[in-house]
């Protein structure tokens, strides 16, 4: 499973990941960092990765656009990059069903209240 990572998500996040996570990048390390997120989107769509991140943009252009490229959607507020990696880590089973799954484009992780 591959993830490119949003600018609002630390690109030291690459460093901590498992290997079950790798060929994972960042939009940092893919020198997009200035990238619209239209480009971003189609980056991502091209080299098929699933994107990550904090920010409802991309579930809007999915919803637009359609997927792929796939979204994970961190809806919790700010986390550490620690707190990230251990989520995607606990979630593992279900993102793989969800990015095998052709009927859906969005993967939502919000905070139990």
């Amino acid at each position: 499973m591959k993830f490119l990572f949003d600018q609002n998500i630390s690109h030291r996040i690459l460093r901590q990941l498992p290997e079950k996570f790798s060929g994972s990048t960042s939009v940092k390390q893919e020198d997009l960092i200035n990238a619209s997120d239209r480009q971003i989107f189609e980056y991502a769509k091209s080299n098929e990765f699933i994107i990550v991140t904090q920010d409802a943009d991309f579930n809007e252009l999915n919803a637009f656009l359609g997927f792929p490229p796939k979204i994970v959607w961190f809806r919790m507020g700010n986390l550490a990059t620690f707190e990230i990696v251990e989520i995607l880590n606990n979630s593992y089973d279900e993102l793989i069903n969800f990015a095998q799954d052709e009927a859906l484009g969005c993967f939502e992780i919000k905070r139990n209240r």
